[in-house]
This record gives C-alpha cells, sequence and structure tokens, in this order.
C-alpha cells in the first residue's frame, strides 16, 4: 500500500492483490475532482483500467474487501456518502451501494473487518460517529452506529483475526474490534459483545495522561496484523507530526495492563497515513512533505527507518477506462 500526499490532501495509493499465487497489481488513486481512477500496474508502468464516479465531492479513503467475496472496493468522501463497487467483468465496475444519508457530515474513513467475521465495513464520521455496515443474506447493508467522540472522527481500522483461549481452556474466534482516531487527539477501542449485540469501549483505553501523547488531531490509526500471540500493535499518527505505537500485552503472565504507547518518530510535517506490511514488521508512513518512509522495529526496540517508496515513473491512460457509480 503507497500513500502520497499534495498540498495537506491525501492522495491514497492501495494495493490489491486477487491471487496469492499469481499477483494482479492494481492502484487507487484518489482525487479531489471526486473520481477514483483504478490503475494496473507492471513494473514501472501504471495503466489506466477505470475511472469510478458518483461522489459528490472529494474522496478521502477507499477500502479493499477480501478476494473471497469479489473484487469489491468501497469508498468514502466529504459529502457523507459510502459507495460500495463490484467489478462485474475486467475492467468493468458495478454500483452495489449507495449510503447517501448514512452519516450526517465528512465520511473520513472506510475499512473492510477481517472476512472471517463476513462482508462488514466501518466507516468514521465528523459527525462523531462510526457506523458498521454489515451484509445481509437479502443483500441488505444493515447499519449500526458507535458515538465516538463529539468532535469527529478521522479514521478506523480493525483487529486482526485470531484465535483466542476462553477461560475454560476451550478456543473461540476473537471478537470483533476495532480502533478509532479523533479529533480529540485521542484513539480509542471498541468491542462488539456478541451477549447484548452492542458496541462497548473497551476497559484500559489510552488518555493524554500516557505519554508520549498526541496533542493534534488523529488523522489515521492502523492495527497491525498479528504475529506474536498475545501481542498487539496499533499505530497512529496526528497533525502534531508524530507516529506513536502502542502495544497490547496479554501473554499469560505479563505485568502490563491496557495499552502502552512509544514514541516512533517526530516528523518535519503533519503525518496523513499509516500503512503496515502484510506481515506486519514494516510501517510505511505518508506525511505532509510529499515523503513516504518505511520503517521498523530493530532488535532492541528503537524504530529505524528502512527505506522510502518511489513515486511511480510511468503513467499511462488507455481507451477501455471505464465510468461506474454515475
Amino acid at each position: 500500500m503507497k500513500f502520497k500526499t499534495y498540498k495537506s490532501i491525501p492522495f491514497i495509493f492501495e494495493i490489491f492483490y486477487e491471487n496469492p499465487f499469481i499477483p494482479l497489481y492494481i492502484y487507487i488513486f484518489l482525487y479531489i475532482d471526486r473520481t477514483i481512477k483504478i490503475y494496473d500496474v507492471a513494473g514501472s508502468t501504471y495503466t489506466l483500467t477505470a475511472t469510478l464516479q458518483g461522489h459528490q465531492g472529494p474522496v478521502w479513503e477507499v477500502s479493499w474487501a477480501h478476494p473471497k467475496y469479489g473484487i469489491v472496493l468501497a469508498s468514502c468522501s466529504f459529502d457523507g456518502s459510502i459507495l460500495i463497487h463490484r467489478e462485474i467483468r475486467p475492467r468493468e465496475w458495478l454500483l452495489i451501494y449507495a449510503g447517501r444519508n448514512v452519516h450526517e457530515s465528512s465520511i473520513n474513513s472506510v475499512s473492510f473487518a477481517p472476512h472471517e467475521y463476513g462482508l462488514i465495513l466501518a466507516a468514521a464520521s465528523s459527525d462523531g460517529r462510526v457506523s458498521v455496515l454489515r451484509h445481509g443474506e437479502d443483500n441488505v447493508w444493515n447499519v449500526e452506529y458507535i458515538v465516538d467522540n463529539s468532535l469527529g472522527v478521522n479514521a478506523v481500522s480493525w483487529a486482526p483475526y485470531s484465535v483466542s483461549s476462553n477461560t475454560n481452556g476451550t478456543k473461540g474466534w476473537s471478537p470483533l474490534r476495532l480502533v478509532t482516531g479523533g479529533c480529540d487527539h485521542q484513539i480509542r477501542f471498541w468491542a462488539f459483545t456478541s451477549i447484548t449485540q452492542t458496541w462497548e469501549k473497551e476497559v484500559g483505553q489510552p488518555s493524554n495522561a500516557l505519554k508520549p501523547c498526541h496533542t493534534d488531531w488523529v488523522r489515521d490509526v492502523a492495527w497491525a496484523p498479528c504475529i506474536i500471540p498475545g501481542i498487539q500493535i496499533v499505530a497512529s499518527c496526528s497533525e502534531d507530526r508524530t507516529v506513536i505505537i502502542w502495544t497490547e500485552n496479554t501473554t499469560e503472565g505479563s505485568a502490563d495492563t491496557g495499552w502502552t504507547p512509544a514514541l516512533l518518530h517526530t516528523f518535519e510535517a503533519p503525518v496523513w497515513r499509516l500503512s503496515w506490511s502484510i506481515t506486519g514488521n514494516i510501517l510505511a508512513v505518508s506525511s505532509g512533505d510529499n515523503n513516504v518512509t518505511l520503517w521498523k522495529q530493530q532488535l532492541d526496540k528503537v524504530w529505524s527507518q528502512v527505506g522510502h517508496v518511489e513515486e511511480p515513473t510511468t503513467v499511462t491512460n488507455t481507451s477501455s477506462a471505464v465510468s461506474a457509480g454515475q
């Protein structure tokens, strides 16, 4: 996943693998002209294959569903809408869901849940709420809400699917969990309770009393893939130019309680977007100075920059590009 910023507006590059053995590289470019452009990538050449339309404002973020549901792409916009497109044939896209009144203000972030839980989408909005859309058997998207904070929510990210141990020693699915980042400078953790069928704020929430902490709007949060059982890692970034790594240790015998923060780095410009590698050991950071840097934790637990992302060298348009979602 690659990111770039321009004039303080995030332009987001997404990468999607249709087949793990025969990778199909598809990049997404988001534009303030209300469109989404999809490119195939071969080496350093980007070929435009589709232009998706339908939003009435700048497009802030997109999210791919797992390939088991087909090639499905969700997008959100300043106009308060959520659009979900499916590629029904190569380079031909169909609008399958248009949520025009899901929120009362800008929708700033969308994210599909791990596929093991079903086809579920979360969306964070400036109206202070997070909506959770579940796809039902009747092909209807049911919506439930989390009231997060009154100043607005900028980002949302799901916890990875994992197997947890119950008190009786049996194994079970870990509950649905997500993290949000808000305009109140804080991140919050939420869990879905199957007994009450409601979303509840987890105990041991991070607060500004912990150091380090963010001192400006949190712009993005990214939950890392689970590598070590019992260890959960979340990255957050802010307009205060910092990236913070939050760690939860629930292994047996651990003295840690709640989430422990550690400063990754203070950058030269506000930080807009974060993305973990599929292995969960490298973090991509997109900052407002048009730089995308790669970071890795060393054996001494210190985070170091290990690389940066180059811009594409060749971008071409093709007559086969199509428009959808109008």
